[in-house]
C-alpha cells in the first residue's frame, strides 16, 4: 500500500440523513471524508483512511441503528 491509497465507498440512503451523515463522519477528524456523488438520488462517496477502516465499519453498523443505508457498487481502492 502506497502513500495515498485510500478505500472509497458508496451509499444510498435517504435524502434527508446526507446531511447528518456527513456531520457525524467527518466530525472524527481524519478518517473518512464524505461526497455526495448524486444528491437527487442520495447516493455519498466515504474515502477512507486505509488504516482506519475498520473504524469507519463499525461508525457505520452503528448508524445503521439510526438511518437505512446501504453500500452500493461503485466503491473501490485507489
Amino acid at each position: 500500500m502506497q502513500e495515498g491509497d485510500v478505500i472509497t465507498k458508496n451509499l444510498r440512503l435517504d435524502r434527508k440523513d446526507i446531511a447528518y451523515i456527513k456531520y457525524i463522519l467527518e466530525g472524527y477528524e481524519g478518517l473518512v471524508t464524505v461526497t455526495t456523488i448524486d444528491r437527487n438520488e442520495a447516493v455519498v462517496q466515504l474515502s477512507i483512511v486505509p488504516d482506519f477502516g475498520s473504524d469507519v465499519d463499525g461508525i457505520l453498523e452503528a448508524l445503521k441503528g439510526e438511518i437505512d443505508m446501504c453500500e452500493i457498487d461503485g466503491g473501490e481502492r485507489k
